[in-house]
């Protein structure tokens, strides 16, 4: 087939600044449409799509026969209908995390894309990049050993009460925002499901701003936390008894520093850099590889489930 044809459901400031961006520079597609109650929301997105079609509804979008796929920003609570009816359109789908709430949710997700016979996603794009590709392989080589204790970090502080990430109703919290990247990098780079997971969470009107996470990968402790109320902070750890495998800059290499891989085994440690590479854009070349030509993609609806269903085990051990 030729190009992906892009449509967008709703003018999201993400989607304005990175997705859109990227559908239409990443090879074998670009951004055809947009979905906007606002006009004047979608002049930004003809910057990098001048032949951008609005409709002013996200129904409309989704009856446009010129659209193969729909890239969904929305907020958290509403990921899980859109792509339900995208699906049921026809369309194959690029939802951004968590694209459920609870794992069950994922069941209906895979049902309607079995049937359909599409390609449906969570946009989980740091597992395109080449440092999380290279620290798989890594581990797996067995570069650090047996593998002992894996440590995560993610944190921002956002007390803006009109942000959605502050918002019960709106699907927000610390764990359904960010969560999802230390637990799925982890199960990833591993290959492993966790297990005995156990956690401790504060929260304040109705949403997580601080869990402590720690559960068992293997034989190997897993410990993490995140919040949304904390100095920004990200870093993810792979400790064994031949070595220590770290990466500064695991969740938004180029935003908050340079994507690099760093190995210490005994007094040498090694440095591999990527301080070009732009994870969104590999995110939809694979997407559009998988739909043109049926490549494997690398974060089916199974995987992304399997994080969710350690995100809801940490939310039922926390009562």
């Amino acid at each position: 087939m030729s190009d992906v044809r892009w449509g967008i459901l709703g003018a999201a400031k993400f989607a304005r600044e990175f997705m859109g961006p990227a559908l239409t520079l990443a090879p074998g597609g670009h951004v055809a449409a947009l979905a906007t109650s606002d006009a004047a929301k979608a002049e930004p997105f003809r910057a990098h799509a001048p032949q951008l079609r609005v409709h002013d509804s996200y129904d409309a979008l989704l009856a446009d026969p010129d659209v193969d796929a729909v890239y969904i920003p929305l907020p958290n609570r509403l990921h899980v209908e859109w792509s339900l009816k995208a699906i049921k359109a026809g369309k194959h789908v690029l939802c951004e995390k968590p694209m459920a709430l609870q794992a069950s949710d994922f069941d209906a997700l895979i049902a309607a894309r079995d049937a359909a016979g599409v390609l449906a996603a969570e946009a989980f794009m740091i597992v395109h990049h080449p440092q999380w590709q290279r620290a798989r392989q890594l581990l797996a080589d067995g570069a650090i050993g047996r593998l002992w204790r894996i440590d995560g970090a993610f944190s921002f502080n956002n007390r803006d009460a009109g942000n959605i990430r502050n918002q019960a109703d709106m699907g927000g919290g610390g764990l359904r925002d960010i969560g999802v990247y230390v637990m799925g990098s982890a199960r990833f780079a591993t290959g492993l499901e966790p297990t005995d997971v156990r956690a401790r969470i504060r929260w304040e009107n109705g949403i997580d701003i601080y869990a402590a996470i720690d559960a068992r990968f293997g034989d190997a402790d897993y410990v993490n936390f995140t919040s949304i109320r904390m100095h920004p902070r990200q870093e993810m750890t792979f400790h064994g008894d031949a070595g220590v495998l770290r990466l500064p800059v695991p969740f938004n290499a180029r935003v908050f520093g340079e994507a690099r891989l760093e190995l210490q085994r005994g007094m040498e440690t090694v440095v591999e850099r990527w301080p070009a590479v732009n994870q969104y854009e590999l995110q939809a070349a694979a997407f559009n590889r998988a739909v043109r030509n049926g490549e494997a993609y690398a974060c089916p609806l199974e995987f992304s489930r399997g994080t969710q269903q350690m995100m809801d085990a940490a939310f039922a051990n926390a009562g």
